[in-house]
């Protein structure tokens, strides 16, 4: 399949949700949800180093994409909880079949970095970059 250019370009609407499915928290946060629903700590809890802002940011993207719902729950106190709706668990097997070739792939880009680190300190010194002369 070959996508168009029209893709990439900055104003195209499919980049925008591009962006708001991979960014660093929403395939975590809908993988959580996909188990059943959880109100905002526990959410927290499960994605170690999150910070409240972005946690309660990324929920309100997903929400506004139609990938979950919030629900109060009538409590004493009131309760909110999200819950993954049927378009996020679509997204479900495509992400985690990129979980899966981040595990199948792990050790490959782990060499590859090792090698791109190693050549970067070859051509550095103190943090400043020392360009070779030709020959």
């Amino acid at each position: 399949m070959e996508l168009e250019t029209i893709c990439f370009s900055s104003d195209c609407r499919s980049r925008g949700l591009f962006d708001q499915i991979a960014d660093k928290w929403s395939a975590m946060v809908l993988a959580v949800l996909s188990e059943r629903s959880h109100r905002f700590n526990v959410i927290r809890r499960r994605l170690e180093g999150v910070s409240q802002k972005a946690l309660t940011q990324c929920l309100r993207r997903l929400e506004r994409n139609g990938l979950i719902i919030r629900r109060v729950v009538s409590l004493s106190p009131v309760a909110v909880e999200y819950e993954i709706t049927e378009l996020g668990l679509s997204l479900q097997k495509p992400l985690r079949a990129l979980h899966q070739w981040t595990l199948d792939h792990l050790v490959e880009v782990d060499a590859a970095r090792e090698a791109f680190d190693d050549r970067q300190s070859e051509d550095t010194f103190d943090g400043v970059l020392v360009r070779k002369r030709p020959d």
